[in-house]
């Protein structure tokens, strides 16, 4: 598969994050209007379930008296999101890594911003406030939704690609510490050739000339 340009990053990149936000708050949207607070229906039990919960706070629900300062840190991973993706081109994971944790990011950012308490009928209460709509829920895990799925998975493929050293341009980081020998144009240059010996005969006849 030939490495994206940076052009076609971006534009996969954006896609994805428009994808990943539409069926977070798609989801979330149905879970409202067919269930009711506290409502839990069976998908694969005894493995999965849907659960209609709003939190408050952070995962576990931590965190509900301070709620506005992780809607300031999600505003703060975007704004480093789309400062980096000026970076992006020729890696396909750093791609949809940074696209995933966008839309993901920005799935919950809505719900903080645009859901009660912040937003009501009488109009905008509080800001950052918002409760987050989850439902997906598993076995001794807090519940979570579309977006939280986001934002884990490129969390841990992103950490994955540090690790290894890849860059958002495709390059690794192994590659900038070979040494300068090794680097084009930085050859050593051959060792110097003595210089060829003048036989006695040729040193007579130049004598013989001169008189």
């Amino acid at each position: 598969m030939r490495t994206p340009s940076r052009r076609t990053a971006l534009i996969v990149a954006a896609a994805l994050a428009v994808f990943a936000w539409a069926a977070d708050q798609l989801t979330k949207i149905w879970v409202e209007s067919t269930m009711t607070l506290g409502e839990q229906t069976e998908v694969l039990p005894p493995v999965l379930y849907w659960r209609y919960h709003l939190n408050p706070g952070a995962a576990f629900s931590m965190g509900t008296d301070y709620t506005w300062v992780f809607t300031l840190i999600m505003i703060g991973v975007l704004g480093y999101v789309a400062f980096k993706s000026r970076e992006l081109g020729g890696s396909w994971l750093w791609t949809l890594g940074l696209g995933g944790l966008a839309g993901g990011v920005a799935g919950n950012l809505t719900d903080r911003i645009f859901r009660a308490p912040s937003l009501t009928e009488e109009g905008f209460n509080s800001f950052g406030q918002g409760h987050v709509v989850d439902f997906i829920a598993v076995p001794n895990f807090a519940i979570f939704n579309i977006a939280d799925s986001f934002i884990v998975c490129s969390i841990i493929a992103i950490c994955t690609m540090m690790i290894f050293g890849l860059n958002l341009d495709g390059t690794r980081e192994h590659d900038a510490e070979q040494p300068d020998a090794e680097q084009p144009g930085n050859e050593k240059p051959d060792a110097e050739q003595p210089a060829p010996k003048r036989s006695a005969t040729s040193t007579t006849d130049a004598a013989e000339t001169e008189v």
